[in-house]
């Protein structure tokens, strides 16, 4: 078994994969789902408005959009475990710092840390590790970890919820900072480790020696190399638009569903559902990767994404929702570890973490503008013409990553130097 090593102990991959599997559930469920919780308990102790609120997120995911390509520098130079502790520290103090705000520019002040913060210990960086550490069986981790990274809404949202109401928001910010703390400082500290050949190893755990037997050999491109084909362009424009769309729907879609008239606990429900399916996507559509190529699944999972948004603007019902959340939520699930095995797959891992920075970077105008740009639409043109735009763009992402196989098939990839 590749995931073995010669002695019979498991890779020491799939350890990496364990540790940041349960630190990405508490970071994501922490650092990014605890924020719609609190925000509106700071809306009415404080007397914010929702817009200077929601602009210190927005600002958060500016900041960690630009921090993605030298922090790519940095994962392709030293790995992960330096700075996934550091970012660990980090986020730990400024949840602290966050409990203690009272003005206005504290808030943004913390906000703009737990940006880098972002960067440091969410999924590019564990993604990096995954693509370093394993090659044959890098669908199967991605899974694994994108698996635990899902289940973060389903439970951190209550319990922050719970703790908010049992202490109080800054009591509750304290309480989840210790648990950050205690669950990613020394487990990324202890356990991560730069790549396979520090220990006599490859990726998937075949013995160093072994590689003249048939071992796979990582054929990478350069950052330059790749910025200068045209695929990768396309996969950028993809990847922003299908960013554009989930975080639309994300914000937007309980309000669309009471504007058009179900009740509040309904339009809940089905939020509630869309986070349940999305692990469902990860679990049995992204292993697909291995009998189909991934651009092929990753075509059908946009398009997915776009029947999905038809099926919820031409059934008008409850079923309609329904079928809408089971399709978009399976789709979107499984995109997020397909989107990672394929740009491993097309540009190899010597230089993934300054390729997928990039990448990253280039779609940061979506996450920013996703909310508010939204949300303005939605005044000016209605939510339903907003939807048909989404499922447009839906479509166009599959029709640019389609456009990106030719001719990168057509370029051998050159090994980086």
């Amino acid at each position: 078994m590749r995931a073995r090593l010669m002695t019979g102990r498991l890779y020491y991959g799939w350890a990496i994969v364990l540790t940041l599997s349960i630190t990405q559930l508490t970071s994501w469920g922490v650092l990014y789902y605890g924020f719609g919780v609190i925000m509106p308990v700071m809306e009415r102790e404080l007397g914010w408005s929702r817009i200077v609120l929601t602009g210190g997120f927005s600002l958060a995911l500016l900041i960690s959009g630009i921090a993605a390509v030298p922090v790519g520098h940095w994962l392709d130079r030293h790995g992960t475990r330096v700075l996934m502790t550091v970012g660990s520290i980090a986020a730990t103090l400024l949840l602290l710092a966050w409990s203690q705000v009272t003005t206005i520019l504290g808030f943004y002040l913390v906000w703009a840390g737990i940006g880098l913060a972002f960067a440091a210990v969410l999924y590019e960086p564990a993604f990096a590790a995954v693509a370093t550490w394993f090659q044959h069986g890098r669908g199967r981790a991605v899974a694994v970890l994108t698996f635990f990274g899902g289940l973060a809404s389903l439970v951190f949202i209550p319990l922050t919820e719970r703790l908010i109401t049992g202490f109080g928001w800054r009591t509750a910010l304290i309480q989840l900072a210790v648990v950050v703390g205690v669950v990613t400082i020394l487990p990324h500290a202890i356990v991560l480790r730069r790549r396979p050949a520090d220990l006599g190893l490859q990726p998937d755990g075949v013995p160093h020696h072994s590689s003249a037997h048939g071992a796979p050999i990582d054929s990478s491109l350069t950052p330059a190399q790749a910025m200068r084909a045209a695929p990768f362009w396309w996969l950028a424009a993809a990847f922003s638009l299908t960013t554009l769309v989930m975080i639309t729907l994300n914000v937007h879609l309980v309000v669309y569903l009471i504007e058009q008239g179900y009740s509040s606990a309904f339009a809940a429900s089905a939020a509630g559902l869309h986070g349940l399916m999305s692990v469902s996507g990860r679990l049995t559509l992204a292993p697909l990767g291995r009998r189909f190529t991934l651009t092929h699944l990753m075509i059908a999972l946009f398009l997915m994404q776009a029947i999905a948004l038809l099926v919820l603007l031409v059934v008008p019902s409850q079923l309609g929702v329904f079928g809408y959340v089971v399709l978009f939520g399976l789709g979107s699930g499984a995109s997020t570890p397909v989107r990672a095995a394929l740009v491993a797959e097309h540009y190899g891992t010597a230089a993934y973490g300054r390729i997928n920075g990039a990448l990253t970077m280039l779609g940061t105008w979506a996450r920013v503008a996703a909310p508010v740009g939204a949300g303005a639409l939605s005044v000016v043109i209605g939510y339903r013409s907003l939807l048909w735009g989404l499922a447009v763009a839906a479509a166009l992402a599959a029709g640019c990553v389609w456009r990106a196989v030719p001719s990168h098939k057509a370029e051998a990839p050159t090994p980086a130097r």
